[in-house]
């Protein structure tokens, strides 16, 4: 279950930043469980917690930043912000896969899948369009640490392209990819104690919303917001770092690493 605690950022008189946990929904759901704003409604003041608006969305299993209204009119401006592309998205994501590059950009509709609405797949003539761009932060040997920048805003849109080209994430249950990421899968000679289970690193979606970057300047408000890991995706990153065959030298930018430890803008 979620920890329901929601991190705040950075907070004024127009937005609340938050850093969303992964299994949190954004709006009330079929499954009965707390809702991003029920959640925020234990930590602020009621008649402050009702005021907020969604800007933008973050799938319930997605973990990372996310900007909030408090008022009609920060959601019209701050919405306007995001139709006009001058907000930056930047996504960590552990994947599989060996791509012929180390960068690309996906381009492929995306629509509904037929008799499955609640997933999403490539569309080919139909669905929507949809642009992504990724590039290689890390390479642990069997697993990837990317950098995404969605520069659409489609449902699943990360987590459809990138198996498009073959990465799929390290776990994503609703797309059925992995069952989690165990320190046995890289660790050469792992040995687990007598009568003990090996619980895995991590095993929820392995996607995080790490970073949003205005274009522009905006009074009074910071330009970049960053949203650290959790503790699963920070020790998932530092063991695939201690146990690959390179080392600290997996990541192809000596300074990623620390970076993502410390939340710093990459």
């Amino acid at each position: 279950m979620a920890d329901s605690k929601i991190n705040i950022i950075y907070q004024d008189e127009q937005i609340i930043v938050i850093n969303k946990p992964s299994g949190i929904s954004v709006t009330a759901d079929r499954s009965g469980s707390v809702s991003l704003k029920e959640a925020l409604k234990k930590q602020m003041p009621l008649e402050a917690a009702e005021e907020i608006r969604l800007i933008h969305r973050l799938d319930k299993d997605t973990s990372g930043v996310m900007i909030l209204a408090k008022s009609k009119q920060a959601q019209t401006l701050f919405c306007g912000f995001f139709e006009e592309r001058l907000v930056k998205k930047t996504y960590l994501a552990l994947v599989t896969g060996r791509p012929a590059s180390t960068s690309g950009t996906i381009t492929a509709n995306i629509a509904p899948k037929l008799r499955d609405g609640q997933l999403m797949c490539i569309g080919n003539k139909k669905g929507k369009s949809a642009v992504t761009d990724w590039r290689v932060l890390a390479d642990f040997g069997g697993v990837l640490l990317l950098a995404v920048n969605p520069l659409t805003g489609r449902t699943h849109q990360i987590r459809v392209h990138l198996p498009s080209i073959g990465l799929n994430l390290v776990v994503d249950p609703l797309y059925g990819y992995g069952r989690g990421l165990f320190l046995s899968d890289f660790k050469s000679r792992y040995k687990l104690g007598k009568g003990r289970t090996e619980k895995p690193l991590i095993d929820r979606l392995t996607l995080h919303a790490y970073q949003l970057e205005f274009a522009g300047p905006l009074l009074n408000t910071p330009a970049v917001f960053i949203a650290g890991l959790d503790k699963n995706f920070a020790a998932a990153i530092k063991m695939l770092t201690k146990y690959n065959p390179k080392g600290p030298a997996a990541f192809l930018q000596s300074d990623t690493y620390q970076k993502i430890l410390t939340a710093s803008k990459i």
